[in-house]
């Protein structure tokens, strides 16, 4: 599944990543590429513990981009 990601930086500087279709699931990481790989884990885990405890997998967020 493909989630969209928001990634931004800190007053601190640290690259913060979260998933709005994924409440609470966000990572950080002192790169851009360094967060986005931090949040694939955290997605990953957010999923596995969802389906352990027999929860509904959100499904992934979809978006257009409309030019005007």
């Amino acid at each position: 599944m493909k989630y969209r990601v928001l990634v931004e930086q800190d007053e601190d500087g640290v690259f913060v990543a979260e998933v709005p279709s994924l409440p609470g699931c966000l990572s950080q990481g002192a790169t851009r590429s360094e967060a986005l790989a931090n949040v694939r884990e955290a997605i990953a885990l957010y999923l596995e513990s969802l389906e352990e405890h027999g929860e509904p997998v959100p499904p992934p967020v979809t978006e257009e981009i409309v030019e005007v």
